[in-house]
């Protein structure tokens, strides 16, 4: 009587499915698109990302800081001000954006 293994699939680490996972949702695109120009108000942000609801901004703000590409900077203002920034790995992302960004111009 034989008996049976079980084996376990092998998981292979893919990159790019990790930088996709840092970067997240279609919106981040946008958003990282807008701070390579320097810091914005959330404002600011949603003004130059038409389409975006306030929900989904705010959610790809705070996927994008937990994940360390950006940095949020509270002012003790009357009302509060918030400015978002990138980090240094998320201008790392630039390059790549923009190589995206031409890719699609050309073939899409």
């Amino acid at each position: 009587m034989s008996e049976l293994i079980e084996k376990q699939p092998l998981k292979i680490e893919c990159s790019i499915e990790k930088a996709l996972s840092v970067i997240g949702g279609k919106w981040s695109f946008l958003v990282l698109r807008e701070l390579f120009e320097g810091t914005k108000r959330f404002g600011e942000l949603q003004k130059a990302i038409s389409n975006v609801s306030p929900k989904a901004l705010t959610d790809t703000l705070r996927h994008l800081e937990s994940n360390g590409v950006l940095i949020r900077t509270v002012y003790a203002t009357v009302p509060v001000t918030v400015e978002y920034s990138l980090t240094e790995k998320g201008q790392s992302l630039h390059t790549i954006i923009k190589e995206m960004k031409y890719w699609g111009s050309y073939w899409a």
